[in-house]
């Protein structure tokens, strides 16, 4: 039989959530391919699961016997997984970090560096990667810590038992653009002209683009924003800031020097700021010496 263990964690967003659509965002990939991995699972176990015919989804008694069970498996795989990267003694030095590219570049580094003997006789072994593939990697236990930006809306779906996280900064997100020669902002968000403004955005999928969304939700302002360029890199949206095509939302941490240097320039007023927290997470389940040590040194007061 044909069997993927991801389509049992598939199974349990499911059951969890009761909607394909909310599932498939918990899990990271798109509703089509979602429903046919819950499709695959079904074929492959030779039963139904789910009743698709009522709102919310409901489990058929099938179903519910399978959750037990696949609870069960998941849960035991996760255990040994942890279990196994902890035991392994040429890893015990190296600590495996997924960062969202934005921090890996900018924050990391600085914040590394403020650790001082904390690090001593530590590896360390640092992926940039967005945030979605840093949460996937968390879970299924690729890397021993993740850096990313706090989401208060809960959509990194990161059950705070199991992974546990500390509050390491605060910074901004700001509306920047490039200043005309006078030092003024070539466009503004406070105009009270109905020009249209044009607007680098992060793509549909990007953690920082949904934090913006939010923030524009209800204002109209936002009818206002003609997007001509996209991409899901912080970097690439500065870089097309500096030339002067359009406002970007950026974390000020990324775009000190170029503030400083008036290269950039805030291009709208406090309405139009974010705050964005920055936290370190773990898998409580994997006791790595070296995770261990580094965990309870770190501000635990501030541990969630």
């Amino acid at each position: 039989m044909d069997f993927e263990t991801r389509w049992m964690e598939d199974f349990l967003a499911l059951a969890s959530t009761q909607s394909f659509s909310r599932a498939a965002e918990r899990r990271h990939v798109t509703q089509p391919a979602f429903s046919r991995r819950i499709k695959s699972l079904e074929n492959a176990v030779g039963v139904t699961l789910v009743d698709r015919s009522t709102t919310p989804v409901a489990l058929t008694p099938e179903g519910q016997l399978f959750l037990v069970t696949a609870r069960s498996i998941v849960g035991q795989l996760h255990e040994s997984i942890a279990r196994l990267r902890g035991l392994q003694p040429h890893e015990q030095q190296v600590i495996e970090v997924a960062a969202a590219h934005s921090l890996a570049f900018t924050f990391f580094p600085d914040w590394l560096s403020t650790l001082g003997d904390l690090t001593h006789n530590l590896s360390i072994r640092l992926v940039a990667m967005n945030v979605e593939d840093a949460i996937v990697a968390l879970r299924e236990g690729q890397c021993d810590l993740m850096q990313v930006y706090y989401d208060s809306y809960a959509t990194l779906q990161l059950d705070p038992a199991i992974f546990p996280s500390i509050q390491l900064s605060e910074t901004l997100m700001l509306p920047v653009c490039k200043p005309n020669a006078d030092g003024e902002p070539i466009y503004c968000l406070d105009a009270q002209n109905e020009d249209p403004l044009p607007y680098l955005a992060y793509t549909s999928g990007a953690f920082l683009g949904r934090t913006v969304r939010l923030l524009l939700k209800h204002d109209p302002v936002r009818l206002r924003l003609k997007t001509v360029y996209e991409t899901a890199m912080a970097e690439g949206l500065k870089g097309m800031a500096l030339q002067g095509r359009g406002i970007a939302w950026m974390p000020r941490l990324c775009i000190e020097r170029e503030l400083e240097e008036k290269r950039l320039v805030i291009c709208g007023s406090a309405q139009w700021q974010t705050p964005l927290e920055i936290r370190l997470y773990r898998c409580a389940l994997i006791k790595k010496p070296a995770i261990e040590t580094l965990w309870h040194q770190l501000n635990p007061v501030h541990s969630t």
